[in-house]
C-alpha cells in the first residue's frame, strides 16, 4: 500500500462534493470530480463541469485561486468510473439514501485497487449499514469522512472507522487531511449523526421552540442565545438562515430514523407550521429569498433588515432588544440566574443541551475533548459544551437539574463540583469518564501558545504585546491588543524583544493565536492626536514604527512571521520586514 495519496477521486459534484474536491486542488494535488449523466443530453460531463465553472464564481470563493481549478479533472460516472483504479483515495459524496451508496460502493469494489481508501461524507448513516454485503478488502479500506460546509473555510472533520478499517489505510488518510488540507481530525464514533451534527441539531430544535413557546422575538433569542454563550454573532435564527432553513426537516427526519429509541432528541420534534410554510415559499436563508430575517430591497435602491415574526409568519423592521442586564452578557451563571425572559431563555437552552452532551461521552466520542473540539470547530462556538460548563459551575448545574426533577448525567455526577477542565504543573487536563483527570494531549508537531502560557512567564509584556520563551533558543512575540493592532506600546516592546533575543536567544517568531494576524496601526489613537494637533506625537509613532521595522529587518538573527487572518497596514508591514514568513493558507 502506498503511504502516499497522489491522486484523489470525489464521486457527487454537489454543494459539498465539489468544495471537497476544490479544498484537494488547494492542496497541490490532482482530482477527479464526478457525478451523474445528465437526463436531457448533451454535454455528458456537463454537472460536473457545472459545478466547477459555479464555484469560480462563488463567494466565498472554495479555491484559493482559479489556478487550484485546472488541477480538478472531471468527468461521469458511467464513463469514467473506471479511472477510480489512478486514485490513492476515493471521496463518496452523493445523497444520503443507503441504496444509493451501497450500489456504487458494488462497482468501486471491482474498479479500485486494494489499498485505495473509499470514504464517505455521509453525516448520518451508520458506518456499519453502509459497508453491509461488502468483501473483507472493501471493508478494510473504508472510513467516514464528514467535512463541513464549506469545506474551504471550515475546520472541523470527524472521522469515523470501524474494527475492519485497515489502520495504515485510516492514517494515510488522516495524514493527507492533516497535512495537506489543513483540516483538524476530531475522531468520533459510529453512532448517529457523530458529534457536531448530533448535538448542533438538538441545540438548534430546543432553541426555536423555546423561543416559540416563551413569545420572544428572534432578535431577542439570537441576543441572548448568541454572544453571551460564544455562538457566533448570527445567533440562532441567524445561523439556520445561514445554513438553510430546509436542512431542518431533513437532519430532523435523518436522526429520528436513526437515533435510539429514548434520545433526547425525539422530546424536540413537533409541527412547526411557520417552518413549513416559509420552505414552501422559498424563504429557506440567505440562499433563498430570506429566512428569519431578510434585507427589504426598497424601489430607490436603499434596503433595510427585516426580521419575521413568529406568531404571524409576518416581516418587520428589526428590532434591536434592550441590552442584557447587570453580568449577563460575561458571566454564564448571571445569565441563567437573571429573572425573567433573559434567564428563563437561556436556561432552556443551555439546561437540556449541555446535559445532552454530558450524556454522550463514551457513546459519541471518547472524551469530553472531543466533544468540545468538534461543537468549536464544526459550529463555531467559542468555548465547548464542557467549557461551558465549567464557565457556569458543574455543582451549579446538576443542583438545578435535581431541584427541577430533570435527570442528572453520571459524568456530571462524577464531576461532582469539580472542574471538566484544570491546570496541573502547567499542563491542561481534562476529567474522564472513570472521574480521573488525564492530560490533554496535543497532535504530533503541534506546539500552541496558550499552553506555553500555562507553564511559563512572559519574557516581556505591556498592555499591548508580550514575549514569550517557546523553547530552543527561540522566542515567540504576540501582539495583544484590540484586534491585534499596533501602537507604541507594540513598537516599543518590539525593540526590547529584538534586543533580548541578540544578547540571549536565537531566533525571534512573530506570532499570535488571535482570530487576526493584525489590523494594522491603532487609527482610533492616530486619529486622536491627529484631532487635537498632535502632531508631534503623529511624527513619534511613524519614526517608531519605522524604528522597529529596520531592527527587524537587520537583525543579526533569523525572524520567522507566521501569520492567520487578516495582516492589514502596519501588520503587513511586519510580515515584510521579516526573514521568512510561514503563513495559514488562510491569511489575507
Amino acid at each position: 500500500m502506498a503511504d502516499t495519496i497522489n491522486k484523489v477521486c470525489v464521486i457527487g459534484a454537489g454543494v459539498m462534493g465539489a468544495g471537497i474536491a476544490a479544498q484537494v486542488a488547494n492542496a497541490g494535488v490532482p482530482v477527479l470530480l464526478l457525478d451523474i449523466v445528465p437526463k436531457d443530453g448533451g454535454d455528458r460531463d456537463a454537472v460536473a463541469k457545472g459545478a466547477v465553472a459555479k464555484m469560480l464564481k462563488t463567494e466565498p470563493a472554495p479555491f484559493m485561486s482559479p489556478a487550484a481549478a485546472k488541477l480538478v479533472e472531471t468527468g461521469n460516472i458511467e464513463d469514467h468510473l473506471d479511472k477510480v483504479a489512478e486514485c490513492d483515495w476515493i471521496v463518496e459524496a452523493v445523497v444520503e439514501r443507503l441504496d444509493i451508496k451501497q450500489a456504487l460502493y458494488a462497482k468501486l469494489e471491482t474498479l479500485k485497487r486494494p489499498g485505495t481508501a473509499v470514504s464517505s461524507n455521509t453525516s448520518t448513516i451508520p458506518l456499519g449499514h453502509l459497508v453491509e454485503g461488502r468483501s473483507e478488502q472493501f471493508k478494510n479500506d473504508f472510513l467516514i469522512t464528514h467535512f463541513f460546509n464549506p469545506p474551504r473555510y471550515m475546520r472541523l472533520i470527524e472521522i469515523v472507522t470501524s474494527a475492519h478499517t485497515d489502520a495504515g489505510v485510516a492514517a494515510k488518510v488522516e495524514q493527507f487531511i492533516d497535512h495537506r488540507m489543513g483540516k483538524r481530525i476530531v475522531r468520533a464514533k459510529d453512532t448517529p449523526g457523530f458529534i457536531a451534527n448530533r448535538i448542533g441539531t438538538y441545540w438548534l430544535a430546543v432553541a426555536i421552540n423555546a423561543a416559540m413557546d416563551q413569545g420572544l422575538t428572534v432578535e431577542e433569542a439570537d441576543q441572548i442565545g448568541g454572544r453571551p454563550m460564544g455562538v457566533p454573532k448570527t445567533g440562532i435564527f441567524g445561523l439556520i438562515d445561514l445554513v438553510g432553513i430546509d436542512l431542518m426537516p431533513l437532519l430532523a427526519k435523518s436522526l429520528s430514523s436513526t437515533l435510539p429509541e429514548g434520545d433526547a432528541y425525539f422530546d424536540t420534534i413537533r409541527p412547526l407550521p411557520l417552518v413549513d410554510k416559509m420552505i414552501a415559499d422559498g424563504f429557506t436563508g440567505r440562499k433563498g429569498k430570506g429566512g428569519f430575517y431578510r434585507l427589504d430591497r426598497k424601489p430607490d435602491g436603499t434596503k433595510a433588515k427585516q426580521a419575521i415574526d413568529l406568531k404571524t409568519g409576518e416581516y418587520r423592521a428589526e428590532k434591536k432588544p434592550e441590552r442584557l442586564p447587570g453580568r449577563a452578557e460575561k458571566d454564564l451563571a448571571a445569565l441563567v440566574a437573571t429573572p425573567g425572559k433573559v434567564g428563563d431563555y437561556a436556561w432552556a437552552i443551555l439546561g437540556p443541551v449541555l446535559s445532552y452532551a454530558a450524556g454522550l461521552v463514551g457513546e459519541a466520542a471518547d472524551d469530553i475533548v472531543a466533544i468540545d473540539d468538534a461543537m468549536k470547530l464544526g459550529y463555531n462556538w467559542k468555548f465547548g459544551p464542557f467549557e461551558l460548563i465549567d464557565r457556569m459551575g458543574p455543582g451549579k448545574l446538576a443542583e438545578r437539574l435535581r431541584a427541577e426533577g430533570k435527570p442528572v448525567p453520571a459524568l456530571l455526577e462524577t464531576a461532582g463540583d469539580r472542574p471538566f477542565y484544570r491546570v496541573v504543573d502547567g499542563k491542561r487536563q481534562y476529567l474522564t469518564l472513570g472521574g480521573d483527570y488525564a492530560d490533554v494531549v496535543r497532535a504530533d508537531g503541534v506546539l500552541l501558545l496558550e499552553d506555553i502560557k500555562l507553564r511559563s512567564e512572559p519574557l516581556l509584556k505591556n498592555g499591548s504585546a508580550s514575549a514569550w520563551d517557546v523553547g530552543d533558543g527561540v522566542v515567540a512575540f504576540e501582539f495583544t491588543g484590540k484586534m491585534n493592532a499596533l501602537d507604541e506600546q507594540v513598537l516599543s516592546l518590539l525593540q526590547k524583544t529584538i534586543a533580548l533575543v541578540k544578547s540571549q536567544y536565537k531566533a525571534l517568531v512573530i506570532y499570535n493565536e488571535g482570530s487576526n494576524f493584525s489590523a494594522g496601526a491603532n487609527l482610533g489613537l492616530a486619529m486622536f492626536a491627529v484631532n487635537i494637533a498632535a502632531w508631534g506625537e503623529v511624527d513619534k509613532l511613524v519614526v517608531a514604527g519605522q524604528q522597529a521595522y529596520k531592527a527587524l529587518k537587520y537583525a543579526p538573527f533569523p525572524v520567522v512571521a507566521a501569520p492567520a487572518g487578516m495582516a492589514l497596514g502596519g501588520g503587513c508591514e511586519i510580515l515584510l520586514h521579516a526573514d521568512a514568513i510561514q503563513a495559514h493558507a488562510e491569511s489575507y
